[in-house]
């Protein structure tokens, strides 16, 4: 995909609007986890270097209109300025006279925060009249939030109709990463998917199983798979409902020639608590007092050596219910191999909240090619969308 990235600019004594989503948890007015804004702040900090004015819009939670006080904005700015390394002045509201003077007072590698996009309702109902007085703040607009690229709101959508438009560091490292592993992937190639519900991922499977080499399936995923073929479920997590789903996603893996993996041995337990008793028992032996919550050692194997024989590594969603031990053995075993995989030169990347907290909990995130922290953006990509905020990159270059 040919974006148009700021990267390729010249920024000095340019105000950049730049979306970001620094949509991080806070208590008692502290960010307690930073990976966001740090993140962020390292693509940013090059352009300040070269003279860049930033002007930077967020959402924080889903205020109420008129405005939430707990959920103003300015609680980010002092992890923002360490994460630049420099002072960042703050602006509220985000729009008005008051905060374009601020903008346009800017020196060359200052910063500028604005108010929570939230407090608008224009925002969330990409209002063209809305995005209109977000343009006033800058010069060229910069798109740095993909995680937030699926929802066509004005600070993604709209804004462009009124500025230069072009991508952001982070954008363009996403959706290189995604496009490298999804669309053009080194050969052989696996997509690992898990999670609770085929029925949230049908899109999903149906685009991997038609593009990959191998789909290794998990979770209550595979319990579903495993019900299609009429193996006795006990308690377990399952949509008895998705049988037809489950034969349409294997007759698009079948002419696409991808095969399809599921587990043949499954951890059981009578009840969903940590450290539980549990029993290891074949994929078609689960009692009918028992709950099915991970793949078994011997299914861990095998997906192992599928593993170990591919040169790209999609992830999203845990083989079992990793919150708790000894659910999470199948999940963490999977991770280390792809870790050591990539250290061998595979591609790798994971995406999905459930799938880096999994990857965190197995000490391998940092091991990946890439871990993506945007959950619906990322599903999206994998269900072969082009997000709103991505097209509307594509369409202001082929305006400009």
């Amino acid at each position: 995909m040919d974006l148009p990235t700021i990267m390729d600019m010249d920024v000095r004594g340019k105000r950049l609007l730049v979306r970001a989503d620094l949509n991080v948890p806070v208590e008692s007015g502290e960010v307690t986890d930073a990976t966001r804004i740090t993140r962020f702040a390292e693509g940013m900090r090059p352009l300040l270097a070269r003279g860049a004015r930033l002007v930077i819009l967020t959402h924080f939670g889903r205020p109420e209109r008129g405005g939430d006080d707990t959920l103003s904005v300015s609680q980010l700015r002092s992890a923002l300025a360490k994460a630049l390394k420099c002072p960042v002045q703050f602006a509220r509201p985000c729009t008005g006279s008051g905060v374009v003077v601020a903008s346009k007072q800017l020196g060359d590698g200052e910063v500028l925060l604005c108010e929570n996009l939230r407090y608008h309702e224009g925002e969330t109902i990409n209002d063209m009249g809305f995005a209109a007085e977000l343009s006033k703040l800058g010069d060229i607009y910069v798109n740095d939030a993909f995680s937030v690229s699926h929802r066509a709101h004005a600070s993604t959508d709209a804004v462009t109709h009124f500025l230069p438009s072009v991508a952001g560091p982070l954008v363009m490292e996403e959706v290189q990463a995604l496009t490298a592993a999804l669309d053009s992937p080194a050969r052989p190639s696996v997509a690992i998917v898990g999670g609770s519900k085929v029925s949230t991922k049908i899109p999903v499977l149906e685009n991997l199983a038609a593009r990959l080499d191998h789909l290794i399936i998990g979770g209550g995923m595979a319990n579903t798979f495993l019900h299609a073929d009429g193996l006795p479920m006990g308690r377990s997590l399952h949509e008895a409902d998705q049988v037809e789903t489950i034969a349409r996603i294997r007759a698009v893996a079948a002419d696409a020639g991808c095969q399809i993996h599921l587990p043949t041995d499954v951890v059981v337990a009578r009840e969903f608590a940590a450290h539980a008793d549990t029993q290891t028992v074949p994929a078609n032996a689960c009692p009918p007092e028992a709950m099915i919550l991970d793949a078994g050692p011997q299914s861990v194997s095998r997906f192992r050596e599928v593993l170990e024989g591919c040169r790209t590594i999609l992830w999203n969603g845990p083989l079992g219910a990793f919150e708790m031990e000894p659910f999470d053995r199948a999940t963490v075993a999977l991770a280390k191999t792809a870790a050591r995989c990539t250290a061998n030169g595979a591609t790798s990347v994971a995406g999905g909240g459930d799938t880096v907290a999994a990857l965190n909990r197995a000490g391998a995130t940092e091991d990946f090619t890439y871990v993506s922290t945007a959950g619906g953006a990322f599903l999206e990509w994998l269900e072969g969308r082009t997000l709103p905020g991505i097209a509307a990159l594509i369409r202001a270059d082929k305006a400009a």
